[in-house]
């Protein structure tokens, strides 16, 4: 590839980024709340400097554990990160969040959306992560995803810091894929936790990442063995879907843009 450059939205603590980086991309990041940067005031983007733009954008509005009205701001994230897209116009881009986020959709762009959990990929860990990859040449991420095998520890929360059964920090880190001395000192141990439980575990991202250092042979949307909800993975004979659960996500997209429509 000739442009190996890389920005990075909502950074965080970037685990997304890093798996770029293991995979020898060059990940430049915008900021993050916690350090103070807002991505409003992130303009002025040069066009077409960038191979491709990651990043989670805030999830609490559209996640079904949320028992609060929403609030606006999540779609007002999803605004600006479509604004850094529209302005960059990288070749591809990668949005994090969780299943229920709205569909993204920017010209000239074909949006895949398809779900991966750590434990695809032979970590012992569950942690659903949700993702939206748009393609100006309609191609698509297809991943070997592996059963899991054994029991799996419970899933990795933001929230974990505030439990009374919750893990031993460097546990918790690990299990992200992270050093077991991982901390971060300007923060407080609930927000390390969270900060940790936010993030993409690293063999998501790696994953990720080698699928897209092969961009230009990947396939293209248009072929017909690939299931209609655009995880990527080949549809059943006879059916439209790979599985049942892909079935279900069309419905609940459907519903859940419909709703998001009329507000």
């Amino acid at each position: 590839m000739k442009n190996q450059l890389i920005l990075s939205l909502f950074s965080g603590i970037d685990l997304l980024g890093q798996g770029f980086q293991d995979n020898h991309f060059c990940v430049v990041s915008a900021g993050d709340v916690i350090l103070y940067k807002d991505i409003q005031n992130f303009t002025n983007v040069t066009k077409n400097a960038f191979f491709g733009i990651i990043g989670g954008s805030p999830c609490q509005d559209f996640s079904m554990a949320n028992r609060s009205e929403p609030t606006g701001y999540g779609l007002k994230m999803l605004a600006e990160y479509k604004r850094v897209v529209l302005e960059a116009s990288p070749e591809w881009f990668l949005l994090e969040n969780v299943p229920t986020v709205p569909d993204i959709e920017v010209d000239g762009y074909h949006v895949q959306r398809f779900d991966l959990c750590p434990s695809h990929f032979g970590e012992p860990v569950r942690r659903l992560r949700h993702f939206q990859f748009g393609s100006k040449q309609g191609k698509i991420l297809q991943f070997n995803r592996k059963q899991p095998i054994g029991k799996l520890e419970r899933t990795l929360t933001a929230t974990e810091g505030t439990k009374t059964n919750r893990r031993s920090f460097s546990t918790f880190c690990q299990l992200q894929g992270l050093p077991p001395d991982f901390y971060l000192p300007d923060l407080t141990k609930r927000g390390n936790y969270k900060v940790v439980g936010n993030s993409v575990h690293l063999s998501v991202s790696r994953a990720i990442a080698q699928q897209i250092c092969n961009y230009d042979n990947l396939l293209h949307y248009t072929d017909q063995k690939l299931c209609v909800c655009g995880c990527g993975r080949d549809k059943l004979p006879k059916r439209q879907t790979a599985t049942d659960n892909c079935r279900k996500k069309i419905s609940l997209l459907k519903h859940k843009n419909n709703e998001t429509k009329a507000a």
